[in-house]
C-alpha cells in the first residue's frame, strides 16, 4: 500500500517528533529506510537515531534533489528498486524556505507526480514542510500534491488533494523569452557537429568548468539529436546566455511530450522506445525546466557557473 503524508512542522522539537518514530517502526519492521533532506536536518535526524543511523540510507537534499527532476528516479524509485518484493520508507523533503522560485514549480511537479509513480507499490513516503518557514503558497500546494497531512498531533485526509497529472500539468507554463542578447542557432540531423561546437564556445566563455561544459554538451546533444530526428525539419532551434550566475541553455522544437512522467521514470530495460534522454538531461543539469503543447515543446537547461 502506497502512503505519501505532507507533515507540517515548527522548529527542530516537532521536526524531529514526526521523522524519528517514522523511521524507528521501519527499523523495528525491518523496513529499508532512507533519508533524503537539506543538511541542517539531515544531521538532526543522523544525531537523533545515534547507532540507528548506521541502519539508514542518508541524501542530502541539497545535492541529491538540487534539481527536483532528479529525485524520482535518482533517490526515490532508486531506492525502492533497490529492495524489490519488499515495502520501504523514505523521508523526502525536496522544499524548503530558501528553494529559489525557479525551481519550485518542478519541486511542485516532483511531489504532484510521486503518487503516479507509486501508485500500487508498497512505500510510504513522508515529505515535510516547514510551515513556519515556507511562504504560503507553498503550505497551499501541499494539500494538494499529498494525500494526507500529518502534524506531531494528529493525522488526517487532505481537503485539498487534487489529481496529480492535474497538478503536474498547472505547471507546465509558458517560458519567458530569451533576452535579446542570447546566442541562437539552428538544429539540424547533419549540424549537431555544430551545435556541440556552439555549446562548447558558448560555456567556456561564461566560465563554465570543463567537466561541467561536458555535462552540458551531453544534454543537449541528447535533446538536439531528438529534435533532429523525430521533429518536423526547420523546428529546432537552441538559444545560450546567462542570468544571475546561471548558464541557461534552451532547446525548442515542434514536438510533444505526452507522457507526465516523461524524464522522471525510466522506461523498462527491454522498452524498444525512448523515454531515457530526459532521465540523463536530468542527471547532468543544475535545474531542467520544461513547457510543452502540442506542436511546441521548450526544454531549459541551466548550469551554475558559482
Amino acid at each position: 500500500m502506497f502512503d505519501h503524508p505532507a507533515l507540517f512542522y515548527r522548529g527542530p522539537d516537532e521536526y524531529l517528533a514526526g521523522t524519528l518514530p517514522f523511521i524507528r517502526d521501519a527499523l523495528a519492521a525491518g523496513e529499508p529506510v532512507a533519508v533524503a533532506v537539506p543538511g541542517a536536518n539531515l544531521e538532526r535526524i543522523r544525531a537523533g537515531l545515534g547507532a540507528d543511523a548506521e541502519r539508514v540510507r542518508f541524501h542530502d537534499m541539497t545535492r541529491a534533489g538540487a534539481n527536483p527532476g532528479r529525485i524520482l528516479p535518482g533517490v526515490l524509485l532508486a531506492f525502492a528498486d533497490a529492495h524489490p518484493g519488499r515495502p520501504v520508507r523514505i523521508i523526502g523533503e525536496p522544499i524548503w524556505p530558501s528553494r529559489s522560485p525557479l525551481e519550485y514549480p518542478a519541486c511542485v511537479q516532483h511531489e504532484a507526480l510521486i503518487n503516479a509513480a507509486f501508485a500500487g507499490r508498497a512505500a510510504s513516503i513522508l515529505c515535510p514542510y516547514d510551515v513556519a518557514g515556507l511562504a504560503p503558497h507553498a503550505v497551499e500546494d501541499a494539500y494538494r500534491t499529498h494525500p494526507v497531512i500529518a502534524t506531531t498531533a494528529a493525522r488526517e485526509t487532505s481537503p485539498g488533494y487534487e489529481d496529480p497529472v492535474a497538478v503536474a500539468r498547472s505547471f507546465n507554463l509558458p517560458l519567458p523569452d530569451p533576452p535579446a542578447g542570447a546566442a541562437t542557432t539552428t538544429i539540424e540531423l547533419s549540424g549537431l557537429a555544430k551545435v556541440r561546437a556552439f555549446v562548447t564556445e558558448a560555456a567556456e566563455t561564461a566560465g563554465l568548468g570543463a567537466d561541467r561544459t561536458d555535462d552540458l554538451i551531453i544534454a543537449v546533444n541528447e535533446l538536439a539529436t531528438n529534435t533532429a530526428a523525430h521533429t518536423t525539419p526547420g523546428t529546432g532551434a537552441l538559444a545560450i546566455w546567462t542570468e544571475d550566475s546561471i548558464l541557461v541553455c534552451q532547446v525548442r522544437d515542434g514536438g510533444h511530450i505526452a507522457a507526465p512522467l516523461a524524464g522522471r521514470v525510466p522506461p523498462p530495460p527491454d522498452s524498444f522506445y525512448g523515454g531515457r534522454g530526459l532521465i540523463l538531461v536530468n542527471q547532468l543539469c543544475d535545474l531542467v525546466r520544461v513547457y510543452t503543447r502540442p506542436g511546441a515543446t521548450t526544454i531549459r537547461l541551466h548550469m551554475r557557473l558559482t
